[in-house]
């Protein structure tokens, strides 16, 4: 097995986890990358798993790093939540043996394609999670347009939308009252951030469609885009937001003992009954 190992330095504990894996991960396969910078160029390399040390946030880091060309994803969890980097580096260890030998199995998950207009130039951008569309300081709100395959869906007074993929909708789309979608439809939740409307809900909507947010208020400076809470681009009135199904999947890696309802169980307290005064 060839297997690339990425991470991001910047979090506390991920170089020395790195140096203390290396060894044993050397003795199982053949490494033929490590990166924990993050920022080299994958294009060129074919492995057949990425090992991603650090967290959630590099595993998004990861998958726009990959680009056009996704190698499946293995996670291990050096932060607080982990979500999709379900793994300690223990449970790697007791492990990894059998993912060499192929047990494992590899779900297939949407990205986005995010392309930025303003007049004739054009940014693409690739990313997992959401495209968020919001109010940058002095923090009013704005009026944003919505329209989905060239038809008007709504206005949207706030502080922004979210467009999300369904691994991002256990992210910030929940935590702005989006629904939890399953890990592998091919949909996007478009949901409103504080919207001033008891009207406006969150919408789910097939991934097959394109979607363009257009800003109509307020003027230069006060919208950004934010792209997987990572990357920001300031937006102004003559931008126009598109987002769209990714020609490429996320893959990643499974291994037995590890499900999307065990991890919402047991990370996000999932269907776990509130504890009553009183009460064992």
């Amino acid at each position: 097995m060839r297997i690339f190992v990425l991470g991001f330095a910047g979090r506390p504990g991920v170089r020395e986890t790195a140096d203390r894996l290396l060894p044993f991960l050397q003795a199982r396969c053949d490494v033929l990358l490590v990166d924990l910078n993050q920022a080299q160029d994958l294009s060129s390399l074919t492995a057949d798993l990425a090992l991603v040390l650090g967290g959630d946030g590099a595993i998004l880091r990861a998958a726009r790093q990959m680009g056009y060309r996704q190698t499946p994803v293995l996670g291990v969890n050096l932060g607080r939540l982990g979500f999709l980097a379900d793994l300690s580096p223990e449970e790697l260890g007791q492990c990894f043996d059998r993912v060499v030998a192929g047990d494992y199995r590899i779900t297939s998950h949407l990205m986005y394609e995010c392309v930025v207009e303003v007049g004739e130039t054009r940014q693409t951008r690739l990313g997992l999670n959401e495209v968020v569309v919001q109010t940058a300081p002095p923090f009013h709100m704005i009026d944003l347009d919505l329209s989905v395959d060239g038809e008007t869906v709504s206005r949207y007074v706030g502080d922004g939308i979210i467009i999300s993929t369904p691994i991002g909708s256990t992210a910030h789309s929940l935590s702005a009252g989006g629904p939890i979608l399953g890990q592998e439809l091919s949909a996007f939740v478009i949901t409103p951030i504080c919207p001033h409307a008891l009207t406006s809900r969150p919408v789910v909507e097939s991934a097959e469609k394109e979607y363009t947010v257009v800003i109509r208020r307020p003027a230069d400076g006060a919208a950004a885009l934010v792209l997987d809470g990572q990357e920001i681009l300031p937006l102004t009135v003559r931008h126009r937001v598109i987002v769209r199904k990714a020609p490429v999947r996320f893959q990643l890696v499974k291994v037995p003992g590890h499900s999307y309802y065990q991890t919402l169980r047991d990370k996000l307290r999932w269907g776990t009954p509130p504890s009553y005064r009183g009460e064992p």
